[in-house]
């Protein structure tokens, strides 16, 4: 209670400050601003902005909607965006010792994060794909095509288990992408680089020791733009 009631009134100046939850400011819809401001904090920004993340990838809510960045939302705009986001991209829970709200992005990051609850792909397991997709853009095709896949900034790798809208896809890549790499997984794993399945069913790898999925287990890359068509890996 003690977190939601200081969300509410940390949110207080904002949150209900007469444009509604889809008021536009600058033209942006408020849910979607404030989904980009909850991106940059839990996966890349809590410490530069003073925000103390836990072990595990989590912030107390009322610490979150305290800071001047969050102080026009109430704790209602963050439920509404954390339940309504299609990519279940956030998580929110009670704190396992004292009950106070909190939040965690699912994956993106490119802070360290021990424990994100992620759970080992096993190559016999019946939820393991024989492929995997990574989401791109034919300007960086080239590069990708000589070097393979690198997690760059980030912690890891970010896979798909198919294009987003097939078989309940859901994340793994962003919408406008208009390249897909396949990996073969099996022959990814047999070489000792790990898979994990997130909490919102995105496929991470950190790669190997470098930090990158090398060419030789790319299947095929598609352009999807019309006209689409199969790209040569060579």
């Amino acid at each position: 209670m003690e977190g939601q009631k200081r969300g509410r009134i940390g949110g207080g100046g904002g949150g209900g400050g007469g444009r509604g939850r889809h008021g536009h400011r600058g033209g942006e819809d408020r849910d979607v601003r404030l989904s980009k401001s909850l991106s940059f904090a839990l996966r890349h920004g809590a410490a530069q902005m003073g925000l103390d993340m836990s072990s595990d990838g989590f912030i107390l809510v009322e610490d979150l909607l305290s800071h001047p960045q969050f102080r026009s939302f109430s704790l209602e705009d963050l439920e509404s965006v954390v339940a309504n986001n299609d990519k279940q991209r956030f998580k929110l829970r009670a704190h396992p010792e004292d009950g106070r709200l909190q939040i965690r992005a699912n994956q993106g990051h490119s802070v360290q994060v021990t424990d994100l609850e992620l759970r080992a792909v096993q190559p016999d397991a019946p939820d393991c794909p024989r492929e995997a997709v990574h989401g791109s853009y034919l300007q960086h095709w080239p590069s990708i095509r000589s070097q393979g896949l690198r997690r760059m900034k980030r912690t890891h790798i970010h896979l798909a288990p198919g294009l987003p809208g097939g078989g309940g896809v859901i994340s793994g890549m962003r919408k406008n992408c208009d390249l897909v790499i396949y990996i073969d997984l099996h022959k990814a794993m047999t070489d000792g680089i790990p898979f994990y399945w997130s909490e919102n069913r995105v496929l991470l790898t950190p790669g190997d020791s470098e930090g990158a999925l090398a060419p030789r287990y790319f299947t095929r890359a598609l352009k999807l733009k019309p006209p689409q068509c199969e790209l040569s890996l060579e």
